[in-house]
């Protein structure tokens, strides 16, 4: 009975070590992965286009910056309808400055700026690292496979599963669910390219969603440069000054 008992314990010790392990390896791949998308603390401008079943199609051109982990704020620059806008993140919390409006409003993660498959949470993201814990780790030959649980109720999306290209350590695809298990959204790196000052990363990023069927948005990196900014930048009485940092 003992000895029954010693090898319950002891392999049980070796599971809690072997969960210990994958998580702690999870976190720092997780980690480089958000390091290898973008620095810490930069700008870069993107191009979003949404694209419609009926053959609509809408383009947006975002100059967006991010300092830390926790802040960010896109500055919209075309269309002509949409210039001047600004959306800023803070932690959980979003807002949208619009010109000729008394002051900025509040947004959530899962509403859109722009409409289409991103949301605002794909448009103002933080690292991964940041609003994820590692709960699964799988090793393929060419890929690591990680499964990510949501650290709050306040994230846009409860799990993701992500396939992390092992050569540039960058995702290829990321699958987001919700809480009951339902897949939003899928979301495709491609375009590896080389922006310089050791950044390589994808250039473009697609998405589609079983709850919008015919429904597709691109989104297009381009000049991501590291920068430093002040911590007033990303104040709601900085949205409309933007502009100035270009």
């Amino acid at each position: 009975m003992r000895i029954k008992i010693c090898l319950l314990t002891f392999y049980i010790i070796v599971a809690l070590l072997t969960s210990t392990s994958f998580a702690d390896d999870g976190t720092t791949i997780l980690k480089k992965v958000d390091r290898n998308l973008q620095p810490e603390s930069y700008e870069m401008y993107r191009k979003l286009i949404n694209l419609e079943p009926d053959g609509d199609r809408k383009e947006f051109v975002l100059y967006s910056i991010k300092k830390g982990r926790d802040k960010m704020v896109a500055l919209f620059l075309d269309p002509p309808s949409e210039k001047g806008r600004s959306s800023l993140r803070d932690g959980d919390n979003m807002w949208l400055y619009i010109p000729n409006v008394g002051k900025p409003l509040r947004i959530t993660s899962l509403q859109s700026v722009v409409g289409g498959v991103f949301n605002n949470s794909d448009i103002l993201r933080l690292d991964y690292s940041q609003e994820y814990n590692i709960i699964s780790l799988v090793n393929d030959e060419d890929k690591h496979i990680l499964e990510l649980k949501a650290k709050t109720n306040s994230v846009a999306y409860d799990r993701l599963k992500m396939w992390v290209e092992k050569k540039n350590l960058v995702p290829t695809k990321i699958e987001a669910y919700a809480a009951s298990g339902l897949l939003i959204k899928t979301l495709h790196y491609s375009k590896i390219k080389d922006f310089g000052n050791g950044i390589i990363r994808p250039s473009m990023l697609q998405t589609d969603s079983p709850l919008y069927q015919g429904y597709q948005s691109i989104m297009l990196f381009s000049n991501i440069k590291k920068r430093t900014f002040a911590d007033e930048v990303f104040t709601l009485n900085y949205m409309s000054r933007i502009e100035s940092l270009r």
